[in-house]
C-alpha cells in the first residue's frame, strides 16, 4: 500500500530540508502547505478564488478549506504512489480529515517526528543569517561564513538577520508550536503510527535515518 508520510518537526528542526531530499532522491512528492498557498495566489479556479478572498481579508484559512487544498493537490497523478506532507496536518482535527482522504486514496499514513532538543533549536534559529542576493543560509554557530557577516559568494553583501530570529520571539514560536502540536503527536502515538528520529547531526546522517523509516 502506498504511504502518506506526515513529517512533523518544530521550527528549525530541518524537516523542510529532509523533505526536499526525499523528493530529490526517492522521487516522493513533497506537498507543502506553504507551497500550496503560494500556488493558490497564482491560480484562477473556484477554490483558489475562495482562498484568495480569505487571505486578502486577513483571516485565517479554515481547516475545511485547507483540507480541500490538500485533497485537490494530492489528487494529481504524481501522488498516486504516495506523498510526503510538510506542514499538514497541524491539528488533531486536520489529522482526522486526512484519515478519510487516505482511505479514499487507498494509502496508509505514517507519521515521523524530527526531534531536536530545545537548546539546539534556539541556536539554529537565533544564529541564522542569510544573503539578500542568493538566499544562501548561514549559522553563526554551526555554519559561519568565511568572513564574519558577509556572504561567501557575494563578499560585498552583508548577511541579514531576521527580526523575528531573536531569542524572545523564537521562544514564543516554539512554545506555540508545542501547544499546537502536542495533540497531533498524541493522536499518532495513540494509534502506534508515530516514529521519531534524532534531528541533530549532519544533514545526510539525518536523511539516512529518515529514509530507513520511509
Amino acid at each position: 500500500m502506498a504511504k502518506i508520510i506526515v513529517l512533523i518537526g518544530a521550527p528549525g528542526a530541518g524537516k523542510g530540508t529532509q523533505a526536499r531530499l526525499l523528493q530529490e532522491r526517492r522521487e516522493i512528492p513533497q506537498i507543502s502547505t506553504g507551497d500550496m498557498f503560494r500556488e493558490m495566489k497564482t491560480l484562477d479556479t473556484p477554490l483558489a478564488r475562495e482562498v484568495q478572498d480569505i487571505m486578502a481579508s486577513g483571516k485565517l484559512v479554515p481547516d475545511q478549506m485547507t483540507f480541500r487544498m490538500v485533497e485537490d493537490r494530492t489528487s494529481r497523478p504524481d501522488c498516486k504512489n504516495g506523498y510526503l506532507l510538510d506542514g499538514y496536518p497541524r491539528t488533531a482535527v486536520q489529522a482526522e480529515q486526512l484519515e478519510g482522504l487516505a482511505k479514499t486514496q487507498g494509502h496508509e499514513i505514517n507519521a515521523i517526528e524530527v526531534d531536536v532538543p530545545r537548546d539546539e533549536l534556539i541556536k539554529r534559529l537565533t544564529g541564522r543569517r542569510s544573503c539578500p542576493v542568493c538566499g544562501e543560509i548561514y549559522n553563526i554557530y554551526s555554519k559561519p561564513p568565511k568572513t564574519e557577516g558577509v556572504c561567501d559568494k557575494h563578499p560585498n553583501e552583508k548577511l541579514v538577520h531576521r527580526a523575528d530570529d531573536n531569542e524572545d520571539a523564537v521562544s514564543t514560536r516554539l512554545a506555540t508550536y508545542d501547544a499546537q502540536t502536542k495533540p497531533l503527536l498524541e493522536y499518532y502515538e495513540n494509534s502506534a503510527r508515530l516514529k521519531k528520529i534524532d534531528g541533530t547531526g549532519e544533514v545526510d546522517e539525518i536523511y539516512w535515518k529518515l529514509e530507513k523509516l520511509v
